[in-house]
């Protein structure tokens, strides 16, 4: 059975029915109040259910589409990443009781140190006019034990391609939270034996916020870059939900003075 939801005979019969509804319209002003009557039921059902479709495809319309990379770019941006959570769906699509060390799809884990965990984490779709992500994350912490909560994204192979001391990376994020909280992100910089390490704080209240992190206050030996990957720290998160609508990458060359 075909299971396109538009086929040619989809079509013909809508047109058809469209034209006999534009007659009936025609022809009700002049019509006997009891054919008038009879048509009343079905027509109303006729429009529940068109409303319904029309409900369903606008809202979906309106949503960014999965696997959409539209994103804000700097000047002069040579490498530009959204990471899957926020791209396109991942399974599972959430993690109850999380444990440390939980993957949650290919790119990101999860850690903490909490004896119990009463963490859970759900992709979200996003639906706002604003959002350019197609979906986003939320996680729900209730009681807390640990001393840290991190979600650790590791970043493509094209981000340490050709990496130098010139580059500025930049972390751009939308994020949300019940109750201010303290929000770092740390990018860590395998190269040869040695990582080096930048910290920044998002800045609190602030929904859209950006930080960047300039390799040219770095150690690191152009070389020998391995791997690199952010961690997302999260300071005293019990009883909060905190949702990232967006997080996106990028990569620049700084101005030369």
């Amino acid at each position: 059975m075909n299971s396109r939801i538009d086929t040619l005979l989809d079509r013909l019969v809508m047109r058809r029915a469209a034209a006999r509804l534009a007659r009936l319209g025609t022809r009700a002003a002049s019509a006997d109040p009891a054919a008038l009557k009879a048509l009343r039921p079905p027509l109303r059902q006729m429009r529940r259910e068109i409303d319904r479709v029309l409900h369903e495809a606008e809202g979906r319309l309106a949503l960014p589409l999965a696997g959409a990379d539209a994103m804000r770019k700097p000047l002069h941006c040579d490498w530009a990443w959204r990471p899957e959570i926020w791209r396109g769906p991942v399974s599972p699509p959430g993690l109850a009781a999380a444990e440390t060390r939980s993957g949650f799809g290919s790119q990101a884990t999860v850690f903490h140190d909490c004896a119990q965990s009463e963490l859970t984490l759900r992709q979200i779709r996003n639906r706002r006019d604003s959002d350019l992500a197609p979906f986003g994350l939320r996680i729900d912490v209730f009681r807390f034990d640990g001393s840290f909560l991190s979600l650790v994204i590791d970043l493509p192979e094209a981000a340490v391609q050709g990496l130098g001391l010139r580059h500025v990376i930049r972390m751009d994020s939308v994020v949300e939270t019940e109750k201010p909280l303290e929000i770092f992100a740390r990018l860590n910089i395998r190269h040869g034996p040695n990582t080096e390490q930048i910290v920044r704080e998002l800045p609190l209240g602030a929904a859209e916020v950006a930080v960047e992190f300039d390799l040219a206050y770095t150690r690191m030996n152009e070389k020998r870059v391995e791997r690199a990957w952010v961690d997302l720290i999260f300071e005293g998160p019990e009883m909060n939900q905190i949702v990232l609508r967006d997080v996106t990458f990028t990569r620049r060359p700084r101005a030369q003075l």
